[in-house]
């Protein structure tokens, strides 16, 4: 699934994936930057919280975002395909400023989503202008090409990485989460050995990577987003690797950008941030 078009006259709304573990205390910074972006204390924010198993995750944000000041917070009770197609929910939608998908099993997310009027609702929605953020599995299922699972490690691997479809809220960039406390270099590498198109963003723990209608991203958080760049790959040996082998993936590009540091996904760019 694709990105839906945007509409003359609008711009794509900003999409912020978050690495998880994203801090709801202290220093919620991660979430009051979502906060401002939808509006601040006018800010309407619907929870989907399918992704978990656990029944009290929607509660648990949406009451986290009325402590940051929104105008409304509320969460989707969205189980079973079925539920997707709820004319009430889809108006709710509709009237929210902003979507926030929480993290669990991203399968769970495509698997219920996907193909729903919900799964297309939320893309026309963010072409229309409206934010959308995700954590772990959230952030996850915003790619075309979703990573489902795969092997911890540094080194990628012929069977390294399990790849489904994702929403399609980005078909530029194939996003992994929990990247550095999950080691989970080897399995980005791995899924971009499949089609060096597409740009790695491996995101740490409460980290986000806030990417705006023009594809200009900015690194928030207390981690690190590895960015993994093979536009100009010169060799893999993906096509010919013995079942389970160690890949070869010459002139790969890396960065390593923290907070503050941006990255444009068009002219595929770093912008180091000096404080």
């Amino acid at each position: 699934m694709s990105p839906s078009p945007v509409p003359p006259g609008k711009l794509r709304g900003p999409l912020m994936p978050i690495g998880g573990a994203e801090d709801k205390g202290n220093n919620p910074n991660i979430l009051s930057r979502f906060v401002d972006i939808c509006g601040g204390d006018k800010a309407r924010i619907m929870v989907i919280p399918t992704a978990s198993r656990l029944p009290d995750t929607g509660s648990l944000y949406a009451d986290l975002f009325l402590d940051l000041g929104v105008e409304r917070a509320l969460f989707t009770e969205i189980h079973e395909r079925s539920d997707c197609e709820d004319e009430l929910l889809l108006e709710e939608m509709d009237n929210a400023t902003g979507i926030f998908v929480t993290g669990g099993n991203q399968l769970r997310l495509s698997g219920i989503l996907g193909g729903t009027s919900v799964g297309q609702r939320l893309r026309r929605l963010n072409a229309e202008g409206i934010p959308i953020a995700g954590t772990s599995a959230g952030a996850a299922m915003m790619s075309q090409h979703m990573i489902a699972g795969g092997r911890s490690g540094l080194s990628p691997r012929e069977d390294g990485v399990n790849l489904a479809p994702g929403i399609g809220l980005t078909n530029t960039a194939i996003i992994d989460q929990h990247f550095s406390q999950r080691d989970r270099l080897g399995r980005l590498l791995t899924a971009l050995s499949y089609n060096p198109f597409l740009i790695g963003v491996g995101i740490d723990e409460d980290t986000a990577f806030l990417i705006d209608g023009n594809n200009n991203c900015e690194v928030l958080g207390s981690g690190a987003v590895t960015i993994l760049d093979a536009s100009q790959l010169t060799h893999s040996s993906r096509s010919h690797a013995d079942q389970g082998a160690a890949l070869s993936l010459v002139d790969m590009r890396l960065h390593v950008l923290a907070q503050g540091c941006r990255y444009n996904l068009d002219s595929r760019e770093a912008t180091i941030h000096v404080s």
